[in-house]
C-alpha cells in the first residue's frame, strides 16, 4: 500500500470528504433555490443552469468512484451503438446488482458526455452494462 492508499484508509480524510460534499450540495441548491424566478422568465435558461449546478455535484460521486474506489467500468457493445448514445433515448439494464450500480451508470454516462440529461434533452434512465 503506498502513500495514496495510507490517505484513502484515514478517516479525516473521509471526514473532510464528506463535509466538502455536504458543504457544496448546501451552497449547489441554495443557488438553485436562487434561480426559481429564472422559470417564469426563461424555462430553458433554468433548466440548463440547474443542470449544470446538479452536474456539479454529481461529478463529485462519479470522481470518488473513479479516483478513490479504483472501479472499472466496462461497456460491451458493437461501434453501431455507442454511434447512438447521446442522440437518441436510451434505457440500458445491468446484468447485476449493487449498491454501487448507479455510480457506475452515472460514470458510463460521464464518458459518453450525458450525465447532464437536460442540457442535450437526452434521457439516460438507467445505468449502463457493467
Amino acid at each position: 500500500m503506498g502513500v495514496w492508499g495510507f490517505v484513502k484508509t484515514q478517516f479525516v480524510v473521509h471526514l473532510l470528504i464528506g463535509f466538502v460534499f455536504v458543504l457544496s450540495g448546501l451552497i449547489i441548491n441554495f443557488i438553485q433555490l436562487c434561480t426559481v424566478p429564472l422559470w417564469s422568465i426563461n424555462k430553458q435558461a433554468y433548466r440548463r443552469l440547474n443542470c449544470r449546478l446538479a452536474y456539479s455535484l454529481w461529478s463529485q460521486l462519479v470522481m470518488l468512484l473513479e479516483w478513490w474506489s479504483g472501479t472499472k467500468c466496462t461497456l460491451f457493445t458493437d461501434q453501431q451503438t455507442v454511434d447512438h448514445f447521446g442522440k437518441e433515448h436510451v434505457i440500458i439494464i445491468l446484468n447485476h446488482n449493487f449498491e454501487i450500480d448507479f455510480l457506475c451508470g452515472w460514470t458510463m454516462c460521464e464518458r459518453f458526455g450525458v450525465l447532464g440529461v437536460s442540457v442535450r434533452s437526452i434521457s439516460l434512465l438507467s445505468p449502463l452494462s457493467v
